[in-house]
């Protein structure tokens, strides 16, 4: 979800309101309107929940340091294990 799921919400929500205040075509047991509503509603629901999954995805959480697991091996011959922490 995140970031894609905003603009797609955003995208219905955007169909929802011209649903609903552009078009004045009415067919027979269809409301154009009712569809829009409906949209916007949605589109503003998952618009809500994208988001909360985005904050949380991008949280401060997340740490950048790394590690790293070698085996080095000096001009003698001599092997020895290192390991590094980078940030």
């Amino acid at each position: 979800m995140g970031l894609p799921g905003m603009v797609l919400s955003a995208i219905a929500v955007a169909a929802g309101a011209i649903m609903y205040w552009a078009i004045t075509y009415q067919g027979t047991g269809f409301r154009l309107s009712t569809v829009g509503v409906i949209l916007m509603i949605v589109g503003a629901f998952g618009f809500v929940v994208s988001a909360i999954i985005f904050a949380v995805s991008r949280g401060p959480g997340r740490t950048t340091r790394h590690s790293v697991d070698r085996q080095v091996v000096d001009s003698q011959g001599n092997s020895s294990s290192v390991h590094e922490d980078s940030k």
